[in-house]
């Protein structure tokens, strides 16, 4: 690949870093991360948007339930795909380093299936069906399982969840933090 500090200025690196939770060392890493995922098309052209399968073969992402809706949110297209600054984006919010109310507003945006900026029982039941994968809950279950969630996070009663609730809840898994991330 050549020295990849040569892809980018040191002007470049400086404007990334503001950007991001990063330093310039993590910067290069993540390109190099990014670069992997398919050599020729980003030797041809470091911009170059790659496919959201590409992006899928990530080790962190193979295996996430929501490998297509992280990379919808992080896709400046919008069609799932990434250029490599979306791809730093995602993985500064999903770094160590990022404040979990960064972490807390783009695990909102992934779960918001619908994208309207709520989240209601649909997109709370797509969540569930996500994360208990071939253990399908019956529809009782779900019903039960959503009405108490929303009975417990829904505080002005009006059938979906806000950003400022879903925030109030998460402020109260402690996990949450440990299970948005991904490693450098």
């Amino acid at each position: 690949m050549g020295g990849s500090s040569s892809q980018f200025t040191q002007e470049e690196l400086k404007e990334y870093q503001e950007l991001t939770y990063f330093t310039k060392k993590e910067i290069l890493h993540v390109f190099k991360r990014f670069y992997l995922l398919d050599p020729p098309s980003v030797r041809a052209n470091k911009n170059a948007r790659l496919p959201k399968e590409k992006i899928w073969s990530l080790p962190e992402l193979k295996v996430n339930p929501f490998k297509d809706r992280i990379c919808d949110v992080f896709s400046s297209s919008g069609d799932g795909d990434l250029s490599f600054e979306d791809f730093l984006d995602m993985m500064s919010v999903f770094s160590d380093a990022a404040p979990k109310n960064v972490k807390v507003e783009y695990a909102f945006k992934v779960y918001d299936f619908d994208s309207d900026g709520y989240l209601d029982k649909s997109d709370l039941k797509q969540v569930v069906d996500r994360l208990t994968g071939e253990q399908k809950l019956s529809d009782t279950e779900m019903e039960q399982l959503v009405d108490n969630l929303f009975e417990e996070a829904d505080l002005d009663e009006d059938d979906q969840l806000s950003f400022a609730e879903f925030e109030h809840v998460i402020s109260k898994a402690p996990d949450f933090i440990n299970s948005f991330r991904i490693r450098l």
